[in-house]
């Protein structure tokens, strides 16, 4: 297919968070003339912080005119710049991650959201969209954001991890080092690096996928208008 103008929408899930970034990126590297413009749910703002994506963004949308970032905080209630698929603007629109919560939102019609309203007024004005859920069937390995291990911390007096996270996302509790406040970490790494006691993990691990998200994925896939992948190197493939 010949896609020269896409929107991309972002929810907030953290598995194939990085997979979908790493496939955009790829698309621009080998197609530099390709516009993306990304929307970005609320939720998806903070999880692309607490894996260290955020700032990469602009690597795929640089700002200019229809590779824009538009994050749902900004755009308030009636999400004004989904208007662009009413108007011819996009050759497609993907949606990669798309949480549960989205894809069952998209199932029942419910526009109530910067990247669901996209989706709806994607179809409305033709537009093919391609969503890849992360709840498809039976399990998934899930990659998870930084956290501290309470078995291998040894809460050392003086906590390098704590003492250099330049964001101020590990508390302490009566002098020793507590937790990472996920809404406060950037993903940077930094102080796992510094853990002389491999306590700080971020990894892999098996979610079971409910059957009510399996059911909606089911609807989501008889919808006119949407395409339903099943990993983001499916993209790839339509290129």
């Amino acid at each position: 297919m010949s896609f020269q103008i896409i929107a991309w929408g972002i929810t907030g899930a953290g598995h194939f968070l990085n997979r979908s970034y790493q496939v955009f990126k790829e698309l621009k590297r080998r197609n530099p003339e390709l516009s993306v413009n990304t929307y970005i749910s609320r939720a998806a703002e903070e999880v692309l912080r607490m894996y260290g994506l955020e700032q990469k963004l602009v690597k795929i949308s640089g700002g200019d005119y229809l590779e824009e970032i538009f994050r749902e905080t900004e755009q308030g209630s009636s999400s004004p710049k989904v208007g662009r698929f009413l108007l011819d603007r996009y050759d497609a629109l993907f949606v990669t991650p798309a949480t549960s919560n989205t894809v069952s939102k998209i199932a029942y019609g419910i526009a109530d959201s910067l990247v669901t309203n996209a989706v709806a007024q994607a179809v409305k004005g033709r537009v093919p969209v391609y969503i890849v859920p992360v709840d498809i069937e039976g399990s998934i390995i899930s990659e998870m954001p930084y956290n501290i291990d309470r078995k291998q911390c040894r809460h050392c007096e003086t906590c390098p991890p704590r003492e250099n996270c330049p964001h101020g996302a590990i508390t302490e509790k009566d002098g020793i080092t507590d937790q990472i406040e996920l809404l406060k970490c950037k993903g940077c790494g930094i102080c796992k690096e510094l853990c002389p006691y491999n306590a700080i993990k971020g990894g892999p691990v098996e979610v079971l996928v409910r059957d009510v998200d399996m059911r909606n994925v089911e609807i989501v896939k008889g919808l006119q208008g949407i395409t339903v992948l099943e990993s983001p190197e499916a993209v790839l493939d339509l290129f």
